[in-house]
């Protein structure tokens, strides 16, 4: 699936005070996110706004919440694909991961922490709301500027009033070997955004529109943001959908937590008719995402190229 190269992502900086809509600073943001959504579907956002002892703690809480017994994480369980505890029987396998809706909710991440440690654990629920909250109101900003950018202001309300949050946190496990392997294999997020957090251990790698992968470089205060296919659909196609995978070696094992916007259930997405006319034809027809859902975690969708496409293409 193509080569690597040494491009690297575009980092846009969401850390100035004076970032507020109709400013020169949020209009000069603003285009970079357009452009960058564009070219690549992901960049690197720089957000100083989590301070290091945020970070500090959440690389913390990562750990802790992973070196519980197994038959404590796979209480966490959902109906939902792609939800609740994944893991693998597989000793081959570096990949473990847990997730739960509505981590900008208190009571929500309280009630995980729960089913994790049956006698709680106020500190990490604590942390892992502060951090999420945080990010929620980056992701906020993002999408305001993608609206804001295509003139497309009257459905801004609608849009933000369409999703939910849901923090995947994973682990990988170190290969010890110099030679790459597999943590998580190539794949496009289904979702609208997803804002990526690592601790200091790098493995990301996004394949660009011509097919040559980025090593993905971490900041001490950057966040990886990507675009999902629910945003690229919404937008008739004009933000692309970038498949990306981990790619781990070496001696350290790599935590990451994902904050995913999640269309709601039974909301329809449908390309903006704006974003509709001769040079831009139809790409998608109107799909509901829980369907969508469905349909990627059966076998067919694990092996398609493009699911959305080959699913709802126009």
């Amino acid at each position: 699936m193509g080569s690597e190269t040494n491009l690297c992502l575009p980092v846009i900086d969401f850390s100035s005070k004076d970032l507020k809509p109709g400013t020169p600073v949020w209009e000069r943001a603003k285009s970079q996110v357009r452009q960058a959504a564009e070219d690549y579907g992901c960049f690197e956002a720089l957000f100083k706004n989590i301070p290091q002892e945020l970070r500090k703690a959440m690389d913390e809480a990562l750990e802790e919440v992973f070196a519980l017994p197994i038959e404590n994480k796979k209480r966490n369980v959902s109906e939902k694909p792609f939800h609740g505890y994944i893991g693998s029987s597989s000793p081959m396998s570096l990949y473990e991961s847990i997730g739960f809706d509505d981590p900008d909710d208190y009571k929500e991440v309280e009630r995980f922490a729960n089913i994790m440690w049956p006698e709680g654990n106020t500190n990490f629920s604590k942390t892992v709301h502060c951090f999420s909250k945080t990010l929620s109101e980056l992701d906020q900003t993002i999408r305001r500027m993608i609206v804001e950018s295509f003139g497309i202001e009257k459905y801004l309300e609608e849009h933000m009033n369409s999703t939910y949050n849901f923090l995947r946190v994973t682990k990988y496990e170190a290969p010890k070997t110099t030679e790459k392997k597999t943590g998580l294999r190539a794949h496009t997020d289904k979702n609208t955004t997803s804002i990526l957090y690592q601790n200091q251990t790098d493995g990301l790698e996004v394949q660009t529109r011509d097919g040559e992968w980025i090593n993905v470089k971490f900041s001490p205060c950057s966040f990886i943001v990507i675009v999902g296919e629910s945003l690229s659909a919404w937008t008739n196609g004009r933000l692309h959908s970038p498949h990306h995978r981990v790619m781990m070696s070496g001696e350290k094992k790599r935590y990451s937590a994902v904050l995913f916007t999640v269309p709601r259930d039974g909301y329809v997405i449908k390309a903006v008719e704006e974003l509709v006319d001769e040079e831009h034809p139809l790409q998608f027809k109107p799909f509901e995402y829980s369907e969508y859902l469905k349909l990627r975690s059966a076998e067919i969708g694990k092996s398609c190229e493009l699911p959305l496409k080959a699913y709802f293409g126009a």
